[in-house]
This record gives C-alpha cells, sequence and structure tokens, in this order.
C-alpha cells in the first residue's frame, strides 16, 4: 500500500522533508567545535615535537657511545703496534685517568698523551679544562682493558632509575669496557 495515496493524509518522508522539518539548521560549524578540533591538533603537535627532542637526545647519545668504541680501538691499535711494550705494561695507566699525562720520552707515554688529548677534544671540545671525559688502561698478561668514562645527562634517563645505578642510560657517568687480547 502506497504512503501517499490519495487522501489517506499519510505523507512520504524524503530527505528534504526531514530537513525542512526540523527547526534548526547546521549551516557551518559552531566555534565550539573548531576550539575542540585546534585543542586536539595541538595536544597532537606537542606530543610530536616531545617525541623529536627524545630523539635527538637519544641520538647524540647514541653517537657519543659510537665515538667511545672508536676511541678504544684507536689506543689498542697502538699498543698493538708497540707490542712489547704493551705486554710489559707500558700502556697501564693504573687508574681512571682524567687529565692529559705529561710529555714522555717513551712512545707508549706519547701514545697515551695523543690518545687521551684526542679522547677529551672528540667528547667534550675541551681538552684542557674537561674533567668528566676519563680513560683507563689495565693490561694483564696479554688481555687488556680499555675503560673509557664520560658525562652523558642527555641520553634517556627511564634506565637510570630502574636500574639505581649511575652508570646507566641517562646517569651522570657512562662506562665502556673494551676486552681484546693483543
Amino acid at each position: 500500500m502506497p504512503l501517499n495515496k490519495p487522501g489517506s493524509g499519510k505523507m512520504k518522508r524524503t530527505a528534504s522533508t526531514w530537513r525542512n522539518a526540523t527547526p534548526r539548521q547546521q549551516r557551518g560549524v559552531s566555534l565550539i567545535e573548531v576550539m575542540v578540533s585546534v585543542l586536539v591538533l595541538g595536544v597532537g603537535l606537542m606530543g610530536v615535537a616531545a617525541l623529536q627532542a627524545t630523539a635527538l637526545r637519544n641520538g647524540q647519545s647514541s653517537l657519543e657511545r659510537s665515538q667511545v668504541v672508536a676511541y678504544s680501538y684507536s689506543i689498542l691499535d697502538a699498543m698493538r703496534a708497540n707490542h712489547a711494550a704493551a705486554l710489559a705494561g707500558a700502556y697501564n695507566t693504573g687508574g681512571m685517568q682524567c687529565g692529559i699525562p705529561a710529555a714522555g720520552n717513551t712512545l707508549a707515554q706519547g701514545d697515551l698523551r695523543q690518545w687521551m688529548q684526542s679522547l677529551k677534544e672528540g667528547m667534550s671540545g675541551d681538552a684542557v679544562n674537561d674533567t668528566t671525559v676519563c680513560g683507563q688502561i689495565a693490561c694483564v698478561a696479554n688481555v687488556c682493558t680499555v675503560t673509557i668514562q664520560w658525562d652523558d645527562t642527555r641520553g634517556t634517563a627511564t634506565n637510570a632509575a630502574a636500574a639505581g645505578a649511575a652508570n646507566a642510560e641517562g646517569g651522570a657517568q657512562r662506562q665502556v669496557q673494551t676486552v681484546v687480547r693483543l
């Protein structure tokens, strides 16, 4: 039975009749909707900016770890070139050294001085006044351990609190040890 049969009084409702039947007609976007969308967009952009800052900070920390490994291998290569002196303990620092050693008369002393100076210049940019970049070399028999310590406060501090150690990522001091057999 059709709805708009003559004399039935019923009218077929179409989309245009529904639109005309409502008392209010929405013709655009209200100010509240615009403000909410701007707020959501602003929060999203702030999140992206925070992610970018964290990525830059962690990228710098990763670069410093890579540089430390390269500096470790540079002194190990010098020790391999002067193998007899390295086995005799001429490269041993006797503990963590944070200053540039005085100029010496032997090849091992010259290598140590050059290594520490390039390490400080590369990691901090200030070879004279820096006290945060330190190095240690300890050889026992033919196994040598090179330890480098530096300031890594720019790294992410999430692991430092969980581990409770200063050597964790984001701690004030970070150490990398390289152990090799000469």
